[in-house]
């Protein structure tokens, strides 16, 4: 079983910014596609964002597109999501996955990943 823990998140208000970090105990983790989902109080998993193998392909989810960015570090075997210009709809549980089957394809349903953190809350005020 591969262990991805996910750090970061916490409690900020309504304009505020946010990074979540995740590192992954895989070896190697380069070679991976590394996604963000979350889920929103009493609603399902959503993917937010993805990021191929080099980093050269990402993917987001329309309700975060120009606000956040993923980004990895491969030598630290760390994936993060920069997040801006928070909403109290961003409000959710953030989680760390991994794709084992794909390098380069970023794929937006939680079926397709494998390995999971444990989450990391983020909290949004008005």
């Amino acid at each position: 079983q591969v262990e991805l823990v996910e750090s970061g998140g916490g409690s900020v208000q309504a304009g505020d910014s946010l990074t979540v970090s995740c590192v992954a105990s895989r070896r190697p983790f380069g070679t991976v596609v590394m996604a963000w989902f979350r889920q929103p109080p009493g609603q399902q998993r959503e993917f937010v964002a993805g990021i191929n193998w080099n980093g050269g392909r990402t993917e987001y989810a329309d309700s975060v597109k120009g606000r956040f960015t993923i980004s990895r570090d491969n030598a630290k075997n760390t994936v993060y999501l920069q997040m801006n210009n928070l909403k109290p709809e961003d409000t959710a549980v953030y989680y760390c996955a991994l794709d084992r089957d794909n390098n380069v394809v970023v794929k937006t349903s939680f079926e397709e990943y494998d390995y999971w953190g444990q989450g990391t809350q983020v909290t949004v005020s008005l």
